[in-house]
């Protein structure tokens, strides 16, 4: 397929909030090195800032970040700054908060209490006086607890104008309707992709029917999950994509899109030729038949 005049605009747009985004978006938790983060090899600082100009140029308007994508000599945040303010009024950035990482890499898990300082360092490296998006990143441990009391302490820094929106992420639908249920959700940010349980399939299902953007992460990746896309790939996926000329990462991301009109794509990459190809990958129109094939894969695939 081509990619010379393809844009982010050609995914088509879908609301988070008051802030219109086109749904191929850019995530940026690569553009630190050759590990998703932690110590990997540090990026080149250049080209990282040259993908993110090249990703605005392209369209892409909808960026996801933390405080905690960063390795020895690079943060995320620091990058985008860099790179991109004076910001674009179109432009959203969203960020996410729970986790958190002191300077020598080690994880730690805020307190209600701790998010606002959590949610002032985001301010503070992005350059900006609030933030437009703010996720609630759960913990594994908490995968089917409550969230009230965090999410709670992000609704009062709503009110207090540092976040302008909010979001969940790696949460049930229970977590999700316990969210709703104290302050406005514009969007769930969880792992998804071709193989994904039902269980999530039907969460992206509620969203859509609710009005809530689902943002899949790994979408790509799948079982490789931060160490990026491993192995050998599935056998249907590398026919689709020989059929479109495409690679198997613009069929996995364009199947992405076709799960539904509140569905935005985050790949991420370091590559400048991969961004080219994956903002392309919005164009990439899928038959019926591509998508049931696709759909039957098992998880993993």
């Amino acid at each position: 397929m081509t990619t010379e005049t393809v844009t982010a605009a050609t995914s088509g747009t879908w609301r988070l909030g008051d802030l219109t985004v086109n749904r191929m978006g850019f995530g940026a938790m690569r553009l630190t090195g050759g590990a998703a983060f932690g110590p990997g090899t540090p990026s080149d600082r250049d080209r990282s800032i040259a993908v993110l100009r090249r990703a605005v140029e392209l369209g892409v308007n909808h960026i996801d970040t933390a405080a905690f994508y960063f390795s020895s000599l690079r943060s995320a945040n620091e990058l985008i700054n860099r790179a991109l303010a004076p910001y674009p009024d179109d432009l959203v950035i969203a960020t996410k908060v729970w986790p958190g990482r002191d300077p020598s890499g080690e994880w730690w898990w805020a307190e209600p209490e701790q998010l606002r300082g959590q949610v002032e360092e985001n301010i503070r490296q992005l350059g900006r006086d609030h933030l437009d998006v703010v996720n609630l990143r759960v913990p594994p441990s908490r995968r089917n607890g409550s969230i009230a009391e965090h999410f709670g302490a992000l609704a009062e820094l709503r009110d207090a104008g540092l976040v302008r929106h909010l979001g969940v992420s790696n949460v049930t639908a229970d977590q999700l309707a316990e969210a709703r249920a104290i302050a406005p959700v514009v969007c769930v940010q969880n792992p998804y992709g071709i193989g994904a349980p039902a269980e999530e399939r039907d969460l992206l299902r509620r969203c859509g029917e609710q009005g809530v953007a689902y943002v899949p992460f790994f979408a790509i990746a799948g079982a490789g999950r931060e160490a990026g896309a491993t192995g050998a790939e599935h056998e249907e996926v590398l026919a689709v994509a020989r059929a479109h000329g495409a690679t198997p990462a613009q069929v996995r991301l364009a199947w992405t899109l076709r799960q539904g009109p509140h569905v935005l794509a985050i790949p991420g990459t370091g590559n400048p030729d991969h961004l080219v190809e994956n903002v392309a990958a919005g164009a990439l129109r899928l038959s019926q038949e591509e998508l049931a094939r696709l759909d039957s894969l098992p998880a993993g695939a």
